[in-house]
C-alpha cells in the first residue's frame, strides 16, 4: 500500500494552494532559438516549447554555468489547462486501479508525485520546464531514470534525492542543480526533472509571498 512521504511537501499540500497569486502578465516565450528542445512531447501548436520570458532567460544563465561538454535539453513546458486535468486524472484513476484500498483523498495526494493538479500546475502556468542534460552532440547523459518516468514503475529513482540511482547519475543530478538553483529555479523534489519559477509551488518553497505566474490561454 502506498505511503506518503513525511518528507516532501507535495504540491497538492494546501500550504501551496494556499499561496496567493499577483499575476505579472509577462508573455509566453518560444525557446526553440534560444535554448535545445527535444521534440518527444512536441504538439502540432508547439506550445510545449514556450516558456513565460523571465523563465527562459533564467534557463539561459543557467545553460552557460554548466561545465564544458555538457547543455539542457528541454523536454516540455508549457502545458495546456484540458491537457494537464487529463494528465492527473489518468494518473489517479490508474492507482486506484492498481491499489483498490487506495482512498480518494490518498488516490490524489499519491497522483501529485507525479502530475500536478491542474489548480496549482505550474506547466498551465509557462512557469515550470521539464529537462535533462545532453553533450553538444544531443546524447543524454544517465540521470537515473528516463524523463516522466513515474514512481511506481522507477521504484521512486525518479525521486532527486533517491539513493538507490548510480554514482554516475547522482553527479549528473548535482551538475543539473549546480546550474538551475543560482538561477532562481526550484526543484519538485520528486521528479528530478522538474523545475520551476514563478508558480506557487516556487512562493511556497523561496518563502515568497506570491506566486508570479498563474495559468495562461495557449500561446499559438
Amino acid at each position: 500500500m502506498w505511503q506518503p512521504s513525511s518528507d516532501i511537501v507535495l504540491i497538492s499540500d494546501p500550504r501551496v494552494a494556499a499561496i496567493p497569486l499577483w499575476e505579472s502578465g509577462e508573455a509566453l516565450a518560444d525557446a526553440r532559438q534560444r535554448l535545445r528542445v527535444d521534440r518527444r512531447l512536441a504538439d502540432d501548436t508547439g506550445a510545449y516549447a514556450h516558456l513565460r520570458a523571465g523563465l527562459l532567460a533564467r534557463l539561459e544563465r543557467a545553460e552557460r554555468r554548466l561545465p564544458d561538454g555538457y547543455h539542457l535539453l528541454v523536454v516540455e513546458g508549457y502545458r495546456p489547462v484540458a491537457t494537464q486535468r487529463r494528465y492527473f486524472e489518468e494518473y489517479r484513476d490508474e492507482l486506484q486501479a492498481t491499489f483498490p484500498d487506495m482512498s480518494p483523498d490518498e488516490a490524489f495526494i499519491a497522483a501529485s508525485r507525479y502530475v500536478s493538479p491542474v489548480e496549482v500546475a505550474p506547466h498551465t502556468a509557462g512557469a515550470a520546464v521539464d529537462l535533462t542534460l545532453c553533450a553538444p552532440d544531443g546524447t543524454e547523459y544517465d540521470m537515473g531514470t528516463e524523463v516522466n518516468d513515474n514512481p511506481e514503475d522507477s521504484g521512486n529513482a525518479c525521486y532527486m534525492a533517491a539513493p538507490t540511482v548510480s554514482a554516475e547519475a547522482r553527479a549528473h543530478r548535482k551538475i543539473l542543480a549546480a546550474a538551475l538553483e543560482p538561477a532562481g529555479l526550484v526543484n519538485y523534489p520528486t521528479e528530478w526533472w522538474h523545475w520551476s519559477h514563478g508558480d506557487r509551488y516556487w512562493a511556497y518553497t523561496k518563502g515568497v509571498s506570491a506566486a508570479r505566474y498563474g495559468p495562461v490561454d495557449s500561446p499559438v
